[in-house]
Parts: C-alpha cells; sequence; structure tokens
C-alpha cells in the first residue's frame, strides 16, 4: 500500500499526526478494533474496584466516577505521551492493600489513605526523572518480584472466596468451608464456572461477561437484584463526597512511610512488567531490548495515580488486558483513546453497574479468576535454589495468612538477605536489599501490630 492510500485508509489527518498509523502499519479500523476489545477486557474494574473500596465506607457510586475518571486521564495521559497501546485503571491488588490493610486493617481514615496514594505518585514521577528507579528495579531480586505478583494473586482470590462467602470464620481452625447449598457462595462458585469455562473458551472479554451472567444467574436465585433502569445520564453530584478529599497533610502526620513504599513499589513493578510484556507482543523493544519512550510512559503512570487520588481511587496501574487489544492488532495510542471513549460512556449505564457491582457474590468470582492470573508469576522463580525459593515462599504465603501485602513484602526482603548471608551467598545481594531489609526489620520493631 503507498503512503499516500495508507493514510487515506486511516481516516482523518489529525489521527495520522497524532498517532503515526502508517509508521506503526495499522489503521483507524484496526485500532478501534483493538480498543474495544482491551475495553472488554478490563471492563470488570468498573463493578470490581467500587465494590472492594466501598468497603471503607466511600460510596459505591463515587467510587464508580473516581474509577472511571482516573482509568481516562491515565490512558489518555499513556496515548498522547508515549502513543502506546497500554490502557491504566485502578490496580487490581493496591484496592485491595488500600481497603483492607491501610484503611480497615490499621484504621487509618480512607482520606488519609488516599493522601499516602497522592505522595506514592509524587515519588513516582521523581524516581522517574531520575536513574534511582532503574537502580531499585536492578536491585530487587527477580524471585521476590515474582513472588510479590504471585503473593497478591493469592491475597486477591483469598479476598474474592470470603467476599462471596465460599469461606468463613471458624474458632477452631480459623477459617473452613461454608454450606454450598444456596445463596451467595452457590451463586460463587457457579460465577466461577462460567467465567473459567469463558476463559477457557478464549472468550474475548471474558471476566466482564461473566461477571454479567452470574448476576443474571443470581436474580432467580434471590441473591442479585433487577436493576432499577438501564440507562441514566451521569450525576455528577454523586461523584462528590470522595473527589478531592484526600488529606496530604494527614498522612504525612501520621507517617505513613511504609504504606507510601508498597503503593510505590507494587506499581512500579506492575507497571514495568506490564509495559515489558505487551512490548514484546507488539515487538516494540529497540535492538538492545529496551522499550522506547519508558519514561513517558512511566510518568502517564505516576500522574495518573496523582490525579485517581484526587478522583478517589487508590493507585493507578498500567493493565496486562491491553495485551488484547495488542493481539487484535493494535499498535498506537488511538486504542487508548478508543478505551477511554468506552470508560465515558459507562456513566451512561449506572444503574446496571450499580446493580451489579453492589453484590459481594457477583463480582467475587472475577477476583478469583484474577488472581489465578497473577499466580502464574511463580513459573519464574527458581524453586531448586532453596535460597531464592523460600524467601519468595513465605512472601507470598505471608500475604493471604496475615491479610496484609505489605507484611509479605516486608517478610520477603528481611528473609532473603539473611538467608543469602547464612548460605555463604551474601555478596549475591543488592546492598539495596540489606537496606530495606533492615527498615523493614525496624518497621516491626517499632510498630508491632502493623
Amino acid at each position: 500500500m503507498s503512503k499516500t492510500n495508507a493514510q487515506a485508509a486511516n481516516g482523518p489527518g489529525l489521527l495520522e499526526k497524532w498517532f503515526h498509523l502508517s509508521e506503526n502499519n495499522t489503521t483507524v479500523r484496526t485500532e478501534i478494533v483493538a480498543g474495544i476489545t482491551t475495553f472488554m477486557t478490563m471492563a470488570y474494574i468498573i463493578f470490581v474496584n467500587p465494590g472492594i473500596v466501598s468497603a471503607t465506607g466511600m460510596p459505591f457510586e463515587a467510587v464508580m466516577y473516581a474509577t472511571v475518571a482516573s482509568t481516562v486521564l491515565a490512558t489518555l495521559l499513556m496515548a498522547f505521551l508515549a502513543n502506546y497501546p497500554i490502557a491504566l485503571a485502578p490496580g487490581m491488588g493496591l484496592n485491595a492493600y488500600f481497603t483492607y490493610t491501610v484503611v480497615l486493617g490499621l484504621g487509618i481514615p480512607w482520606q488519609a489513605a488516599l493522601g499516602a496514594v497522592f505522595i506514592s505518585g509524587i515519588v513516582f514521577i521523581l524516581l522517574t526523572l531520575t536513574k534511582i528507579r532503574e537502580a531499585i528495579i536492578d536491585a530487587v531480586p527477580s524471585a521476590l518480584k515474582s513472588a510479590i505478583g504471585a503473593g497478591i494473586g493469592l491475597f486477591i482470590a483469598f479476598i474474592g472466596l470470603k467476599n462471596g462467602g465460599v469461606i468463613v470464620e471458624n474458632p477452631a481452625t480459623f477459617v473452613s468451608l461454608a454450606s454450598l447449598k444456596g445463596g451467595a457462595p452457590l451463586l460463587t462458585l457457579i460465577g466461577v464456572l462460567i467465567t473459567g469455562s469463558l476463559m477457557a473458551l478464549r472468550v474475548r472479554g471474558a471476566i466482564l461477561w461473566g461477571i454479567i451472567g452470574t448476576a443474571i444467574v443470581g436474580i432467580p436465585m434471590g441473591v442479585s437484584v433487577v436493576p432499577s433502569g438501564i440507562v441514566q445520564a451521569p450525576h455528577l453530584s454523586v461523584w462528590a463526597p470522595v473527589l478531592g478529599k484526600l488529606d496530604i497533610g494527614a498522612a504525612l502526620a501520621v507517617g505513613l512511610l511504609d504504606i507510601v513504599f508498597v503503593f510505590l513499589f507494587v506499581d512500579m513493578f506492575d507497571t514495568v512488567g506490564t509495559l515489558i510484556g505487551v512490548a514484546k507482543q507488539a515487538d516494540f523493544l529497540d535492538k538492545d531490548g529496551k522499550l522506547p519512550r519508558a519514561r513517558q510512559a512511566l510518568l502517564a503512570d505516576s500522574i495518573g495515580t496523582i490525579g485517581g487520588s484526587f478522583f478517589g481511587t487508590p493507585t493507578v496501574t498500567s493493565y496486562i488486558e491491553s495485551a488484547a487489544g495488542v493481539a487484535a492488532g493494535g499498535r498506537t495510542g488511538l486504542v487508548g483513546l478508543v478505551v477511554s471513549v468506552c470508560f465515558l460512556l459507562s456513566l451512561f449505564f449506572t444503574p446496571l453497574v450499580k446493580a451489579v457491582g453492589d453484590v459481594g457474590a457477583v463480582t467475587a468470582p472475577a477476583l478469583i479468576i484474577v488472581g489465578s492470573l497473577m499466580i502464574r508469576a511463580i513459573v519464574d522463580i527458581n524453586w531448586t535454589e532453596a535460597s531464592e525459593s523460600i524467601p519468595a515462599f513465605i512472601a507470598m504465603l505471608a500475604m493471604p495468612l496475615t491479610y496484609s501485602i505489605a507484611t509479605g513484602i516486608a517478610l520477603g526482603f528481611i528473609s532473603y538477605p539473611l538467608i543469602k548471608l547464612c548460605s555463604g551467598k551474601g555478596r549475591e545481594v543488592h546492598w539495596m536489599v540489606y537496606l530495606l531489609a533492615f527498615l523493614f526489620i525496624l518497621r516491626f520493631a517499632l510498630l508491632p501490630s502493623v
């Protein structure tokens, strides 16, 4: 195809100018299809994020508006700053940490927790503009990087089983299996079956369709409810309870440094891992294996996190579901523009979203399935080397058992250098890991209840 014909196929010259479609061997039609595909695979976050975060006392609908707004902001930044077909949204795992560890576990007001998210975004920007980010990423052992991702997966799945009523508290064994004769637990398991089957059949948007299918099945079971309507004009007033309510001063006054660290650390590695994974799939990496415009991509993530904290939602991060759009041919930021439009349109279906997302058993299967996807990271751990595998195992096991992502990360960073030292392999450990281990030990010594 000649350059003139390619530009004609790509439609308006403005889109060509912004996204360099011809240069990336793609067309407007291909990018639109890819954008819709990416949206379908990650639209579950519209239901799931408010479902998790509303446990803090933040209104469901307000958090839904915040979720959409932060997704649109960050994804458009990625599209126009870096021109990559990568969508961003509030991160799974990070929203659970925000809700269950920081707010409910530590009793930190959600306003102060949002302040900590804001601070983490500022720090992320500073690290992105310097070489410190590369030093931190290079210093952390790959075993711990993989273990953190897998551990968060276990934690999310555990929350899904709890929210769905499948596992319940037991004074003798701490937890046990609930009665599965009916109600929420049975619907949760049916939802896992529906979503898992769609995933196995490689249906695009399987998690979203699974949520919708579970909600429909739950209506005759008396668990989910019929929506009060389907289409409704957006009312920005419902966003007011969380919009701009972050409290940076409270976060600084309470001294939430370790909380800021977890937000920053998990977001950094989640984003870098997603960028590299999608870049490999789309063949974006240069001959040295580096990602062009990586700084712009990371800036989009960090600015999105700052904006998200102001809008009223936890940390924003890049979504691996973007790989679905790349598989559909997406190669430029036009994909992100399409994704953003789709998310904005979702605000017109608030009654439907609220009816689905307000029922724990309906969104619980999505949490369990997402957890199963995240645990894949364990394949990258060297299980034949005890000094690598044991700290990794401790880190990921501690997250669900202590109900704290932060504690899992801390125990992983403490055990890794200690086991290396005791096995005569201390020189293999970067000095920064020793420093982090020391800081985490101080954390437990000074704040034993955290």
